[in-house]
């Protein structure tokens, strides 16, 4: 029987790495490694900016009802 079941984990150190793969291949389990980053590093930065932002109050509020004007 096969599932479409989908784990993402994100070892800390290489030790972790090792025991994931062991365990992975002890159980005859088909996995994949990579070490491409979820997400743009320039993005990520923006957001971050934009935390810090709201945060210091520097932000606009637009009410509900003003968004289509």
């Amino acid at each position: 029987m096969q599932t479409e079941s989908i784990f993402i984990v994100h070892p800390a150190n290489e030790e972790q790495v090792n025991a994931l793969k062991a365990f992975a291949k002890a159980l005859k389990m088909k996995f994949e490694v990579t070490t491409q980053k979820a997400y743009n590093p320039e993005f990520v930065e923006k957001i971050k900016k934009s935390r810090e932002q709201y945060k210091e109050g520097d932000f606009t509020v637009i009410k509900t009802e003003d968004l289509w004007k």
